[in-house]
């Protein structure tokens, strides 16, 4: 029988079908399912509860929604945490949605349906009440984890109506079947179906319990195998009779089933064939088990399915690491390449950089991201060659190289294999190690590399090689040529910021056994953290650091009782003490013969200042500050260029005879070298003598010759980031570093103005005032 019209706040259900009668409650987190809930407690407390035809739709139209659904009355509205209300309801009867309006909350326009009997005599009602009942008592007995007290309560009911309701609800059937059953609004119709499902059901448990019972019958009869075997093999150690007949035909078996080559099958059998000619008291048998189990264990064959998805692998790299877009194009480009061709040569990538800028880690997410397996093989220190080749079976305890051993253990001939801090291989008499590398990272070679224990080609070929160094001037040049180097350079301090934002602080409060709303660091206490407690390249000392932070949190929540913790650069000192370093700030004013040059060190850029002094004397030089012969020789040559254009700035004849020059370089206990600083020299020298100052917002770098050309350095992304922080304004760069520069985000130049020199005219035209 059908009610009247009425326009009700509406829900829409992901997965869930509600039936008339049932008490029950969900939750509801979309903001338009709040507004209803809200809208329907403001009114009368009923709303419409309708099930989507396809639960991922967040934002349902009236065509995602199936037509049928239930009128409920709300009876209990709990906030949860999140912006979750849990709902209570009561399911009262059917309602059909004729029309959707979409405002700030669903109100739909619905027809209601109350079940009627009028129609039905009472014999047909109790017959189907007993008919139903009958099948349901048989459906216990077949299914004896159904509810037995709902199964009383159901058998007690006289309703037909509230009987099917209550059944249908019950029943543990997919969604859709209990939407169908919702949509028969007839109550005859509902009969039928509700009773063919009922039956289905019962049909489908006796099936599935006879394939269990088929199930545990072979399970108990591979059982009673496995005692017998177990007792035949005490009875023949009694009689002290060998296992090694029975221990060859388990390897017969397994080569059967080996998917290897045919010469890799036929060595194996000739081994078999050994293994059971020779005595088992002999140490030629576990020599020859050994040689066997080792080759049946290699994935000769066997090779995991790639994930070829460009989009995937560009979101797993990501979303795990910050910047480093070199190595992720790389990748990407290499999973295109796989996705067009259905294969493709495996590349071997070499990831050079400083420590703690991520390169084992992305190396892992790249594994991740392709769907291999992921293996390490650490090199730093391995002097012997016989750690890549392996050792052959002629000497006591010979075993496989670890390249091998790696395949062994990654389970396929595909893996991603790590070969980390190759440039920390070393060499001594037993062999070369690098030359033993040549043929594994060769891939014209490794398609059939041979292992000295196991005698037969390996195929290396689709082995992923990822190599990492901090250096490349330990590598031989024709090892370096077999690999396409990819360098990971310092990170910018707001790439630090992102990378302690997003992925160290989340992981060592985790560590450290808090909650995330249990410890908060502000943006710049953060940025205080990054710049005054940690000098390095990477984030690894920023990790520790950070680690230290969260120790101290966890103390205070413990002993303090405190409920959140907030690190701000006011009580920075409470966690990390006094400030560790400082960035040497620009000059306030300009200044006779001093200049700041840039220097790149193994933890990144650095501002460095060279001061000259001119005094009465015979000539003489003096260097000082711990300075490298290439330094040494830098200063010689900017004095030199120096003395042959003094002329050009009316500077007398005989000044340099008669005055002494000195040239330092602060921090004389650190040594420093490289030819980076002839330009600063010159300029530094050249302000001294002619006593005109030089601007305090310039930084330069620049090797000089005896002419006052001025050549390219190395390191600049670094030498760049140190200017920044420096407040330097204008940065003078030789010329032929145009193409690095291009090569930086705009993160790095904002603030500072690149000029390109390629001649000391130029320099000096800009730097000194």
């Amino acid at each position: 029988m059908i009610e009247r019209n009425e326009r009700l706040p509406l829900v829409a259900l992901r997965g869930l079908t509600v039936i008339p009668g049932m008490l029950m409650h969900f939750d509801v987190s979309r903001k338009v399912s709040i507004e209803a809930i809200n809208k329907a407690m403001d009114d009368d407390q009923r709303i419409i509860l309708v099930a989507q035809r396809d639960p991922e739709v967040d934002e349902p139209k009236f065509e995602d929604l199936y037509s049928i659904g239930t009128l409920a009355e709300i009876k209990q509205v709990i906030k949860l945490p999140n912006d979750i209300l849990r709902v209570v309801v009561t399911a009262k009867h059917r309602s059909r949605l004729l029309q959707l309006e979409e405002d700030k909350c669903y109100l739909g326009e619905v027809e209601h349906y109350i079940d009627s009997i009028d129609d039905i005599s009472e014999f047909e009602l109790n017959a189907m009440v007993r008919s139903i009942k009958d099948i349901l008592e048989v459906y216990c007995v077949v299914n004896d984890k159904f509810d037995r007290t709902v199964a009383e309560q159901l058998l007690e009911e006289k309703d037909l109506s509230k009987l099917l309701d209550s059944l249908a609800a019950n029943l543990p059937i997919p969604m859709e079947e209990k939407q169908m059953l919702l949509e028969e609004v007839n109550l005859l119709d509902r009969f039928d179906k509700l009773a063919v499902t009922l039956t289905n059901e019962i049909e489908i448990t006796k099936y599935r319990k006879e394939f269990q019972q088929k199930v545990k019958s072979q399970v108990d009869k591979n059982q009673k195998e496995y005692l017998l075997r177990e007792q035949l093999k005490v009875i023949r150690e009694e009689l002290g009779e060998s296992n090694a007949e029975s221990d060859a035909d388990e390897f017969s078996k397994k080569i059967e089933e080996l998917n290897a080559s045919d010469e890799v099958k036929e060595r194996l059998k000739k081994e078999v064939e050994r293994f059971k000619n020779t005595s088992s008291n002999s140490s030629e048998s576990a020599v020859i088990r050994g040689y066997i189990e080792t080759l049946l264990a290699l994935p000769w064959n066997k090779v995991s399915k790639d994930k070829t998805s460009v989009k995937n692998a560009k979101k797993v790299l990501n979303a795990r690491h910050y910047g480093m877009e070199d190595v992720k194009d790389r990748i990407l480009d290499f999973l295109a390449v796989r996705s067009l061709t259905g294969k493709g040569t495996s590349p071997i990538i070499c990831l050079v950089g400083p420590p703690g800028t991520g390169k084992t880690s992305i190396a892992r997410s790249v594994a991740d991201a392709l769907n291999k397996e992921y293996v390490r093989i650490s090199l730093g220190g391995v002097r012997d060659e016989a750690e890549i080749r392996g050792h052959r079976k002629t000497y006591v305890g010979a075993m496989p190289g670890r390249i091998v051993t790696a395949l062994k253990s990654a389970g396929v001939s595909n893996p991603l294999m790590l070969l980390d801090e190759i440039d920390k291989v070393s060499n001594d008499y037993k062999g070369d190690t690098f030359s033993a590398l040549l043929e594994v990272l060769d891939g014209e070679q490794n398609k059939s590399f041979v292992d000295h224990y196991l005698e037969l080609p390996v195929d290396l070929s689709e082995v992923f090689f990822v190599a990492t160094a901090n250096s490349l001037q330990t590598i031989p040049r024709p090892l370096l040529d077999r690999m396409e180097i990819i360098e990971v350079s310092s990170y910018t301090e707001n790439e630090k910021l992102h990378i302690a934002k997003e992925h160290l602080l989340p992981k060592q409060i985790e560590k450290n056994g808090l909650k995330k709303d249990q410890l908060a660091i502000q943006p710049k206490a953060m940025t205080k953290i990054i710049q005054s407690y940690t000098r390095e390249a990477g984030v690894r000392n920023l990790e520790r650091t950070l680690s230290k932070i969260c120790r101290k949190a966890a103390r205070q929540l413990v002993e303090e009782e405190a409920t959140a913790i907030k690190v701000t650069t006011k009580n920075l000192k409470e966690f990390l003490g006094k400030e560790k370093y400082s960035f040497e700030m620009k000059n306030k004013k300009d200044d006779i013969g001093l200049v700041r040059g840039l220097a790149w060190t193994s933890v990144g850029g650095d501002t460095l200042e060279i001061e000259v002094n001119v005094m009465p004397g015979k000539g003489g030089i003096t260097l000082t500050g711990k300075l490298g012969d290439v330094m040494k020789e830098s200063a010689s040559i900017a004095m030199t260029y120096i003395r042959s254009i003094a002329s050009d700035y009316d500077v007398d004849p005989q000044f340099f005879a008669k005055h002494d020059i000195h040239i330092h370089v602060p921090e004389g206990a650190v040594p420093k070298d490289g030819p980076s600083a002839g330009i600063t020299m010159a300029t530094a020298i050249l302000s001294a003598v002619t006593k005109k100052k030089v601007r305090a917002d310039v930084a330069m770098t620049g090797e000089v010759t005896l002419r006052g050309r001025v050549l390219p350095i190395g390191g600049l992304k670094e030498k760049l980031l140190a200017a920044k922080n420096a407040g330097i304004k204008l940065v003078l760069v030789p010329k032929q570093n145009e193409k690095d520069v291009e090569e930086l985000s705009d993160e790095i130049l904002d603030g500072i103005q690149v000029k390109f020199v390629s001649n000391m005219q130029q320099v000096l035209s800009d730097a000194i005032c």
